[in-house]
């Protein structure tokens, strides 16, 4: 898989199904789901709301669609790192990746703020997708025996998720935090980046 690939772009999926798809993915992370009508997605996908019923039923089968991209685009930016090394290196090379993925994508950033903080967010179908996805990463460490087993490992899911979203979702915060203590007189160079990590005896042994 080339660096930077794109699963928006994917030549076999440049359809109407998949415009509609990105254009909900971009219209979620402006406006939210529950801000964001059927009529409004067809619009900006240049199709008619027939069309959009036609592929996805409902606004449910549009979510779960945009949710698949989402994990898409994680898992993608997770199969550019070879697992070879150590398991320190293996996963500050994903993390590394998934951290350049976001960084190049905000709409996904955006849409998982959405999704999974707001309230009557989508969280349970993102989330059990994203966990679900990280589980079989982990797991396939593990088994190639490039991560420990000597932990357990759903805490090992739960530490490399937060690892490789916790400042998506706490950086706002630390936003604010700044903006409030007269951060904005300083330097852009000044300004603090959140780094989340975990217990320091377990970081990076996933």
């Amino acid at each position: 898989m080339e660096p930077g690939h794109n699963p928006r772009m994917n030549p076999n999926d440049l359809t109407g199904k998949a415009r509609i798809r990105n254009t909900a993915l971009d219209l979620y992370a402006a406006h939210g789901e529950d801000g964001t009508s059927m009529r409004a997605i067809a619009k900006a996908a240049g199709v008619t709301v027939g069309l959009l019923v036609h592929h996805f039923g409902t606004k449910d089968g549009i979510r779960d669609a945009v949710d698949d991209l989402v994990v898409d685009y994680f898992a993608q930016a997770i199969a550019q790192v070879p697992a070879e090394g150590t398991p320190q290196k293996i996963a500050t090379a994903r993390d590394a990746a998934v951290s350049e993925m976001l960084d190049a994508h905000p709409e996904v950033v955006n849409y998982m703020r959405r999704a999974l903080l707001e309230p009557g967010g989508t969280r349970g179908t993102l989330l059990e997708k994203l966990t679900d996805l990280t589980h079989r990463e982990v797991a396939a460490l593990r088994d190639a025996g490039v991560a420990s087993t000597r932990r357990d490992e759903s805490s090992q899911v739960i530490e490399t998720t937060i690892r490789q979203v916790g400042q998506l979702f706490l950086q706002p915060m630390v936003d604010a935090m700044w903006k409030s203590l007269g951060g904005p007189d300083l330097p852009d160079t000044d300004k603090p980046v959140l780094a989340v990590g975990i217990r320091q005896g377990d970081r990076h042994e996933s």
